[in-house]
């Protein structure tokens, strides 16, 4: 097991913001659209049940962890060997690697949407890798400062969801419950890729100082990770019609349009271009997790993983270049991870039971 220098090592309450900053980025701009396809405007339930999942896959995740010492390439290697655990690592490097062109992808559609319809998406891309790639050259603990600061400085923006409620019609929330238990499942089944990003646990676990004490705060960000995405379904819930939610792709965005200011005619360019910083982090922890799980299965140096992988995500990113294919993407990438976050995960968590179990008794 590789023993990580203390000084490359993170703070518990670090784990917050490592958490929160990678469940929160594009999927907030317009998963109320989702969720209400099966459970319209009682979507918001959903996002509840969604949260309280989460939690008890996090800490089936710090039962895995706490026992191991090491990360997910680790846990793989010990429990299905060498060949059969490293291919269940490249899966797992796989899908942080498209998790981080999902991101980047989707944001470059906002703007060219919302702002800039001829926006050459090579440019704006090439500069982002290389942004990515000074900030991952910095190391973990650079990471975790931009997961820090991407919560800190664009917090302004969480004060906006409030002034749409200026218009909202309160009855809209009633009656509650008009779906049945399955169409709230299903609604929260499809919050999955909104939530998506706090897997990457899995993989910087070994680099928290004192892992153990980083639980509480890991459930603390999922808590406010659930709260920030049930303010903001209620708000477009009791903001617009049904009709209109079947119809908004980006309803947060849309709302924002509703704030007048006497300095900013259109507000919602003010929060796409923010919003930069909210996703910026979710792509630096994909990459730095792809990377590092590359450095470990093959054993060369993260610098250079990081210079395979990120050219590999520009070029990915550019691929996409209709809505037809962005929604293809986010939702084969939103199917892989429900199933590898609460399926496989519990599946891990019992066999890495089992054997703890029988080691015991020997």
């Amino acid at each position: 097991m590789e023993r990580i220098k203390e000084s490359f090592l993170v703070s518990p309450y670090l784990v917050f913001f490592l958490i929160h900053s990678m469940q929160v980025g594009v999927g907030i701009l317009g998963f109320q659209r989702i969720i209400a396809k099966s459970a319209g405007y009682d979507s918001w339930i959903s996002v509840i049940l969604a949260g309280v999942a989460v939690h008890i896959v996090v800490w089936m995740m710090y039962k895995i962890l706490n026992h191991s010492k090491g990360d997910i390439v680790d846990v793989h290697k010990e429990i299905f060997g060498k060949w059969i655990g490293g291919f269940l690592s490249l899966v797992f490097i796989v899908y942080l690697t498209t998790l981080a062109v999902t991101v980047l992808r989707t944001y470059i559609e906002v703007i060219q949407v919302w702002m800039f319809p001829e926006f050459n998406s090579w440019v704006f891309g090439f500069f982002t890798i290389a942004l990515i790639y000074y900030i991952i050259l910095g190391g973990f603990r650079t990471v975790a400062g931009i997961s820090f600061f991407s919560i800190v400085l664009p917090v302004y923006i969480l004060l906006l969801v409030f002034f749409p409620l200026e218009y909202a019609h309160v009855r809209n929330l009633v009656p509650i419950l008009n779906h049945s238990l399955l169409e709230i499942g299903k609604s929260a089944k499809d919050m999955t890729l909104s939530i998506l990003g706090f897997e990457t646990l899995l993989i910087f676990y070994p680099f928290i100082k004192h892992p153990e004490r980083s639980q509480k705060w890991a459930h603390l960000g999922i808590l406010a990770t659930t709260i920030l995405y049930l303010i903001a379904a209620l708000t477009a819930i009791m903001y617009f019609s049904a009709d209109q939610i079947d119809r908004m792709i980006w309803a947060t965005l849309s709302m924002f349009k509703s704030i007048i200011m006497p300095f900013v005619e259109r507000f919602e360019y003010v929060g796409i271009a923010s919003w930069f910083l909210v996703i910026l982090p979710n792509m630096c922890i994909a990459v730095w997790g792809a990377s590092r799980g590359v450095k470990k299965l093959f054993s060369i140096q993260q610098r250079k993983a990081v210079l395979l992988i990120l050219p590999f995500v520009l070029i990915a990113s550019s691929l996409f270049s209709t809505r037809h294919q962005i929604d293809l993407l986010s939702n084969y990438l939103a199917n892989f991870g429900f199933y590898f976050v609460f399926a496989y995960i519990p599946i891990l968590f019992v066999i890495t039971l089992v054997i703890r179990k029988l080691r015991e008794k020997k």
